[in-house]
Formats: C-alpha cells, sequence, structure tokens
C-alpha cells in the first residue's frame, strides 16, 4: 500500500500550491457567477472600499483635499511605506516577521547621502543599485539567522533592529547629508510626475506589481504560501524551506533599499535616526491590507493599499483638524478592526471547510 502526498495549500489567497501542471481535462469554464462570487470575496476589497469611503469624506469636510497638489503628496507620503510593505507581506506569508525594515531604511538612505557626498559626480543609478544591494545584504543577513539558527524571525529582527541602528549611529554620529549634497537631478526625481502621477509612486507601483505576479505565478511566490500554512508538510512536500525563507528576507531587504534610496530623494535630509520606528507602521500596513500574521494568506498588493490606507487615514484627519493624539488612537483602532474582521472570517472559511469535507 503507498501513500501519496498531497502538497499544503493556502486556506486562502490567490492560487493554490501546486508543483504539477493541471491536465486539459481538468480545465472547467468560469462562470460570471463564479467571477464576480471570487471578486467579492478578496480580502483586500474591504480596505478598497474603506480607502474610496475616506477619501471621499474628507473630501466633502476639506474639499482642497483632493486638489491635484493634495493628491500627488497622498501618493508620494504612501510611495515609500507601500513598498516596504510588499517586501514585507513576503516575510509575514510565511509565518514570519521582519522589524529591522526601519533600520536597513535608515542605513541604506544614510549611504546614499554618503554616496553622493563623497562622489559627487557619481551616477544616479550606480546609488540606486548600491541601496538595493546594501539592503539586500542586511536582508540576507537576517535571512541566515533566521534559517540557521531555527530562531522564530521576531527574535532575530528584534535584535538585528538594534545592531543594524548600532551600526548606523557610529556610522552617522550627528552628520547629516541635505539636499545641498545629493545631485539636482536626483532630487528632481522626488518632485517628478508622469502625466500629474509622481514618478516615484510609479515606480513603486511597478515593483509590487511585479511582486504580486511573484507571488501568484512563480513557484517559489506560491511555495511561500505553503511554508506559511503549514511548515512541517511543506517540507514533507518536498519544498526548501529554509532557501525560501532565506531568498524572501533576501527580497524584502533589496525592497527596503530601494525604498532607502526613494528616502533619500523624496526628503531634505537623512541621519542616524532616518526610518526610526517605521517597522511597526508597516506590519500594520500589512495587516490592515489583509496579511494575516499567522502567514499562509495576503498580498503583496494587498499590503501596499494598506500602507496607502494608513497614510490617507493620518492625512485626513489631519486636514479636518484632528488632534494627532487622537490620529494614533484611531489608526490603532483601525488595526484592531482588520485584526477582529481577519480572525472572524478565517473562523467561517474554516467552518465552511469542514462542512464541505463532512458533506463528503
Amino acid at each position: 500500500m503507498t501513500t501519496t502526498l498531497t502538497p499544503p495549500s493556502r486556506i486562502h489567497g490567490s492560487a493554490p500550491v501546486s508543483r504539477e501542471p493541471a491536465s486539459s481535462s481538468s480545465v472547467t469554464k468560469v462562470h460570471p457567477a463564479s467571477k464576480l462570487s471570487s471578486l467579492l470575496s478578496m480580502r483586500e476589497l474591504p480596505v478598497i472600499a474603506a480607502l474610496i469611503a475616506l477619501v471621499l469624506l474628507t473630501w466633502v469636510m476639506n474639499p482642497r483635499f483632493l486638489s491635484a497638489q493634495g493628491v500627488r503628496d497622498l501618493f508620494l507620503n504612501a510611495t515609500i511605506a507601500m513598498l516596504m510593505a510588499a517586501g514585507q507581506s513576503l516575510i509575514i506569508q510565511s509565518e514570519g516577521v521582519d522589524l529591522s525594515v526601519g533600520s536597513i531604511l535608515g542605513c541604506t538612505a544614510f549611504a546614499t547621502g554618503f554616496l553622493f557626498a563623497a562622489n559627487p559626480g557619481l551616477p544616479i543609478v550606480v546609488v540606486f543599485i548600491a541601496g538595493i544591494v546594501l539592503g539586500a545584504l542586511l536582508g540576507a543577513l537576517n535571512g541566515l539567522l533566521v534559517t540557521q539558527a531555527r530562531v522564530p524571525a521576531m527574535v532575530i529582527t528584534l535584535g538585528t533592529l538594534y545592531v543594524f541602528r548600532g551600526g548606523l549611529n557610529w556610522w552617522a554620529g550627528s552628520t547629516q547629508y541635505f539636499a545641498g549634497d545629493r545631485p539636482q537631478a536626483f532630487g528632481d526625481l522626488g518632485v517628478a510626475t508622469i502625466g500629474g502621477f509622481p514618478l516615484l509612486t510609479l515606480l513603486a507601483v511597478i515593483v509590487i506589481v511585479i511582486v504580486s505576479l511573484y507571488q501568484r505565478y512563480a513557484r517559489s511566490g506560491r511555495d511561500l504560501y505553503a511554508i506559511g500554512s503549514d511548515r512541517t508538510a511543506a517540507a514533507v512536500y518536498g519544498i526548501p524551506v529554509a532557501k525560501r525563507v532565506f531568498m524572501a528576507f533576501v527580497v524584502n531587504g533589496a525592497l527596503v533599499g530601494l525604498g532607502g534610496v526613494l528616502y533619500a530623494s523624496r526628503f531634505n535630509s537623512v541621519g542616524a535616526t532616518t526610518g526610526a520606528g517605521m517597522e511597526l507602521d508597516i506590519v500594520a500596513a500589512c495587516v490592515v491590507g489583509g496579511v494575516a500574521m499567522t502567514g499562509g494568506v495576503g498580498t503583496a498588493y494587498g499590503a501596499a493599499i494598506g500602507a496607502l490606507l494608513l497614510t490617507t487615514m493620518t492625512s485626513a484627519l489631519t486636514a479636518v483638524g484632528v488632534d494627532k493624539f487622537w490620529q494614533k488612537a484611531v489608526v490603532g483602532a483601525l488595526i484592531l478592526i482588520a485584526i477582529v474582521v481577519d480572525r472572524v472570517s478565517s473562523m467561517r472559511r474554516h467552518e465552511a471547510l469542514r462542512k464541505k469535507g463532512v458533506d463528503r
């Protein structure tokens, strides 16, 4: 008697994990009703609806909120957080979390300022590559420690958060690099637009789309969902768990590194405190965007929309004159609501699957 192993798969998400191509006989026609049902069941749909409602409500209360400059500022303020949330989604979907992203962003942003100050004629593309590589190397260190030490990612990255920040404090000291230390062309990237749409945001959206397609269609991307759903079963099935988790940290670090370069272009100064405290904002964006902290569920574009919602909410509350203290309270309440909604929907799906199993 032989035993057949079936691949672990996500309970929710974009596509199940499968290592075998579907046969022609298994292809079924998808009816419009099924497409509509699939659309309405998207985990990201409530976030999109909340974002639209928030923007419209704020616009009614303050018409200047949706001025041309106001819209550009909304996107620019969210760009770096969207990019970082997309990278963080790779870690969380594999049942981990990276708390060092704020420190990595600080290191790459300061390195960008340092390179331009030390080499005024340095091509901009070289600085972009250097920032991405530095971020990837720091991410690789995280991945190596997590996979080899077999310690939860939260514990490891909590340590590297302080290690990276301490290294940056030693390197930077009291030094800060300002707009005058960078080429004018590099600073112009932070305000450049294409058809009225911010160039930095367009770049971030392209990267987020690529990451989302990777999650849905690439074998290694789908493997991360399987690892997050059931790490032991994924290993039994033959998925190289350590390799996949390691690469997730590398890619996440590279995206944060890119974010650091964009930060140096967008803002007027970088120093030892750049990026401090951003890690919790990024994790919150992922949670609000439908990425489950238990792993196996969520998308990069959902996390990015979550980041856009949180930054828009802060801007909206400021636009209507809400005190900063209450802004934090409202954002915290939104995160709690997102967790409760995610938990309830997860329990309902589990119950539906259980009933289907009983019916069979």
